[in-house]
């Protein structure tokens, strides 16, 4: 077996630390969610817990891990009254972002089921997870409906299967642990309250702390067996820790005076419903247990914030994440009751997962300076070396920096966190006449903006596609694994030849051949991409900033239907590609807001760059449909000698490729060219102005736009639909 690289050798990460050792000492806190940018030893840190939590005894031949002492009366492998005990050591399951709802949640055998009467369970992921840890990777990147059974799971301690009347239930309580890089796309506010704690992690920026990293890193590539080995000591005082903690867990005491602290934080940060006070008071509990005291006080309720509530403080995908921590010391300043401890500005002693373990040594975590096999030789004392402070001190885990979001004050209702690089791809540098950008205006409620036709791309909420979930529309022969039982469809196939193949009893007699596979249609994800016009036409401070706000609203309606978004900006001489295709309508947000203004209008410049993105994108997804949206009014000044004829002749390709196309219309004023409709006849597609965009605009229903607009011989190019339905 490899050697994985041990918890107590990761340096720094004292917030992401803490989190995970709290809830290895109680499940109950509901896991951990880290959010961080590539390369920060996530993945490295959940995969090293689980060397750390003690061996699980189970029931013998058990396939779901049953308790000996308390057996699960409804395991599918019960009864166990008289099975003998066993001990295995504790998994960390690993659940792929490709993983289908089977693999997950586990597969019934329906030719068994339908032929014999017998419920045929392989267990999932989630069987093998129980009483261990399930770490999901790039959590952001997993299927809805897939987060939605895992996390029902992880809430209920269960998993139920349901397939054509068939039923099973096992138990299913677990460590949950997701990773994920923000830039890559955020969960729904919805998925993000079911995590117990969340945790963002970053690259350190002292020289010294980097250079212990990789100096830990390629000792441990070297061999890892014998890197193992020299932090044996440290991963078994921490491992007794954990142990000593969750027996001292029942004995911590919530006074009132904690829980007043928790419930007016919690109501200060109006952060919605009452999960949030729940995890509060499990990880403050937590807290005391792995400080080795018997009472929660003040910090442990203000390091139970930190964890808890930051990711519960968003309020549209815009929002970054974070807690204002001087609300925080006011709220609980304010609310502080007695103090079991006295005065609450008086710093406690270190205890947090890097400092003493039961023993008074270094068994928690990364140990001090000059006292471990790789110790950090002058080593910055800011809190962000491997040796961990206690929760509450400054640089402890949960005492962000001063450059984290938690740290920052609470950003504006359209603050994207754009950093100074975000305008960069905005233009083509001419510059001639650029003007500042300006801020966008309030977002509303479009209209949903659909692909026509049929199509097979990822689950999501835009347009009609054949899916996984959904409503069953037919049946066909399954090419591999049943996964949707047809069953209607599977009994007409099996009837008439139950004679001829001998039928005497109850049950049907069935072959392979019989069964059939539901076909389901549902809703898809499309690519999204902007083609926004930035020259001086549409430099008007007024225009600009509503033309932000239409695109941000259409930002926040990719989001709400699982879109992928990219952003191609016009002016100048040319055109640049902004943002290429993502997950991260956040990322697409933050580079329209820094987007300048000025310079001609190289429309043709601007489509042809959209036609070269969404060729590209095709080679890498081809069942992800497109939708261009072109951000307008129509004037091309740019690009040649003749630039309507060249925007033109571009808008064609798009329409021979049959790309679905809206054209959003800016043109304002008494007099209007009708130059963006022309440009929307051209690319086969629709136009729309931004107040019809609005959805409390259009009191239609449903309407084609190809069916509206005149038909062009020779046509062969999809047209959005649009519909009234609110985003």
């Amino acid at each position: 077996m490899n050697a994985r690289y041990p918890f107590t050798a990761v340096v720094g990460m004292d917030d992401l630390r803490l989190a995970l050792l709290l809830n290895a000492v109680s499940p109950a806190v509901g896991g951990v969610l880290v959010r961080g940018e590539k390369g920060t030893a996530k993945s490295t840190a959940v995969r090293a817990l689980a060397e750390l939590l003690p061996p699980v005894p189970i029931v013998a031949g058990c396939r779901f891990s049953c308790d000996p002492a308390s057996p699960d009366p409804g395991c599918p492998d019960g009864p166990h009254d008289t099975a003998p005990a066993a001990e295995r050591p504790a998994r960390m399951v690993e659940l792929p972002v490709g993983a289908s709802e089977d693999r997950l949640v586990g597969a019934l055998d329906f030719e068994k089921a339908l032929a014999e009467g017998v419920k045929a369970f392989e267990p999932g992921l989630l069987a093998a997870a129980h009483r261990g840890i399930l770490y999901v990777d790039e959590v952001n990147l997993l299927s809805d409906h897939l987060i939605d059974h895992l996390l029902d799971a992880a809430a209920m301690g269960s998993s139920h299967v349901e397939r054509e009347g068939v039923s099973v239930r096992h138990a299913a309580r677990f460590l949950l642990v997701g990773t994920m890089n923000p830039e890559e796309g955020e969960l729904r506010p919805q998925l993000l309250d079911r995590f117990g704690l969340t945790v963002e992690v970053a690259a350190s920026r002292e020289p010294a702390q980097r250079v212990e990293v990789v100096r830990r890193r390629l000792a441990f590539e070297d061999d890892p067996a014998a890197f193992a080995a020299r932090w044996a000591d440290e991963e078994s005082a921490l491992r007794a820790r954990i142990v000593a903690a969750r027996e001292r867990l029942p004995q911590v005491v919530l006074g009132d005076a904690a829980l007043l602290q928790i419930a007016a934080t919690c109501a200060a940060f109006e952060v919605d419903g009452m999960r949030a006070d729940i995890v509060m008071a499990r990880t403050a509990t937590a807290l005391a247990a792995w400080a080795d005291r018997t009472e929660v006080d003040s910090q442990d309720v203000r390091q139970a914030a930190l964890l808890a509530l930051p990711h519960r403080r968003r309020r549209n995908p815009f929002d970054a994440p974070g807690l204002d921590e001087d609300k925080l010391d006011e709220t609980l300043e304010r609310f502080k009751g007695e103090e079991p401890q006295g005065d609450p500005d008086d710093e406690p002693e270190p205890d947090g997962p890097g400092d003493g373990g039961p023993d008074g040594g270094p068994g928690g975590g990364v140990p001090p300076q000059g006292e471990g096999p790789d110790a950090v030789p002058d080593a910055p004392a800011d809190g962000a070396g491997p040796e961990a402070p206690g929760p509450g001190a400054p640089g402890a885990p949960g005492a962000p920096a001063a450059d984290s979001p938690a740290s920052a004050p609470e950003p504006a209702a359209r603050d994207t966190g754009a950093g100074s690089d975000a305008g960069s791809g905005s233009g083509s540098g001419s510059g001639s006449g650029e003007r500042a950008a300006v801020a966008a205006a309030e977002p509303f409620r479009t209209k949903v903006l659909s692909v026509p036709g049929l199509g097979e791309g990822a689950a999501g909420r835009r347009s009609r596609a054949r899916t996984e979930q959904g409503r069953t529309t037919g049946s066909v022969r399954p090419r591999g694994a049943l996964t949707k039982l047809h069953l209607t469809a599977t009994v007409r196939a099996a009837a008439p030849h139950q004679r001829a193949r001998g039928r005497s009893g109850p049950g049907l007699v069935l072959r392979r051949d019989d069964l059939r596979q539901a076909t389901r249609e549902g809703r898809e994800g499309n690519l999204v991409l902007f083609a926004v016009d930035a020259s001086g036409s549409m430099a008007a401070r007024r225009r600009m900033s509503a033309v932000k706000g239409a695109v941000l609203s259409l930002l926040l309606d990719a989001y709400q239907r699982r879109d992928k978004v990219g952003l191609v900006t016009f002016r100048g001489r040319d055109a640049a590609l902004a943002l290429p295709p993502t997950s991260s309508v956040d990322a697409a947000a933050a580079r329209l807001e820094q987007l300048p203004t000025g310079g001609r209008t190289p429309l043709s410049a601007g489509l042809l760059k959209a036609h070269d993105v969404l060729r590209i994108e095709r080679l890498r997804d081809p069942s992800r449909r497109p939708l261009l949206v072109v951000v307008t009014d129509g004037r091309a000044t740019g690009g040649g000698a003749d630039p309507v004829a060249l925007a033109a002749r571009a808008a064609r390709l798009h329409a021979a490729e049959g790309i679905a196309s809206v054209v959003v219309d800016c043109e304002t004023g008494p007099v209007r060219l009708g130059l963006a409709r022309e440009l929307a006849r051209e690319l086969g597609g629709t136009a729309v102005t931004l107040e019809e965009l609005r959805a409390d605009v259009i009191a239609g229903l449903v309407r084609d736009v190809q069916a509206a607009r005149p038909a062009r011989a020779g046509h062969s190019g999809q047209t959005a639909h649009t519909t009234r339905r609110a985003a």
